[in-house]
């Protein structure tokens, strides 16, 4: 059985990170594919990292922190002060060779499935240029990144706020090419954050995917559990679960290290 756990935007989050690996034994995972931002705003970085690191991983791409961190480039274009000052920190804690581990990750990557209809691109942010780091945040971004996408799958981050669009091979006068899919953010009980959720996608012939997986780390999206997926080639379906974890214990780490009181608060509200 082929299961690959799709992980997106940990940001140093290590209680996240256990609580999601644990759910991916259960479930039979054996190999890991990276969407980038291993680091950033939390206070464990070089250990996500080095977790991250000792996966199966198929493959993995660089996120904005991951490329701030790994460089030395102190022009930080587009990040507030509490992002900032994470990124310097983070800095600290990491080794040169880790930093040069981050900064050889692509921006964006194809990964080969054996089964049809699976074939895969990942990307942090958006396929028509990741290195300048734009969002996916409706229909609108979802359409031009169809243009610039493949393969039938693609799966990016960056906004921590999970959405999922379909595009149909062949459409009806009037009928949409792509919608967005619902039953990846609305199931029973999903708003219960203290009790573990999932979501179920089909991968139908012949439609193309996309799928922003939320955030492990970082959610923004009102919804304070882990958020990941897994992609199941033999059953051809994308599931997202959403976990919840130690949040306290996060919140005393970025406190004892120094980092924004800001980033210890938003991971209780998810924004």
């Amino acid at each position: 059985m082929a299961k690959f756990a799709i992980l997106s935007d940990i940001h140093g989050n290590i209680q996240a990170l256990e609580v999601v690996l644990a759910k991916c034994e259960k479930l039979g995972v054996t190999k890991f594919i990276s969407l980038g931002d291993i680091v950033g705003y939390n206070g464990n970085p070089a250990e996500c990292l080095k977790i991250v690191r000792s996966l199966d991983l198929v493959a993995a791409v660089r996120g904005n922190h991951d490329e701030y961190a790994g460089n030395d480039n102190e022009d930080i274009v587009g990040f507030n002060p509490h992002a900032k000052a994470a990124v310097s920190w983070t800095r600290s804690q990491l080794s040169d060779e880790e930093r040069s581990w981050l900064m050889a990750t692509p921006y964006r990557k194809s990964v080969p499935m054996d089964v049809p209809g699976c074939n895969t691109t990942i990307v942090h942010a958006t396929l028509d240029s990741p290195e300048n780091w734009g969002y996916i945040f409706d229909m609108h971004h979802a359409i031009d990144n169809f243009t610039y996408q493949f393969t039938p799958l693609c799966f990016c981050g960056h906004s921590h706020v999970p959405l999922a669009f379909c595009k149909k091979p062949i459409t009806a006068i009037n009928e949409r090419q792509v919608e967005e899919l619902n039953e990846w953010v609305v199931a029973p009980n999903s708003e219960d954050f203290s009790k573990e959720c999932e979501f179920h996608v089909e991968i139908r012939a012949g439609h193309k995917y996309l799928f922003n997986i939320g955030s492990i780390g970082q959610p923004r999206n009102h919804d304070n559990r882990a958020s990941f997926a897994v992609l199941d080639t033999d059953r051809k379906t994308v599931s997202r679960y959403c976990l919840p974890y130690d949040i306290a214990a996060t919140q005393e780490r970025i406190r004892s290290v120094g980092l924004p009181e800001r980033l210890a608060n938003r991971l209780i509200s998810g924004i």
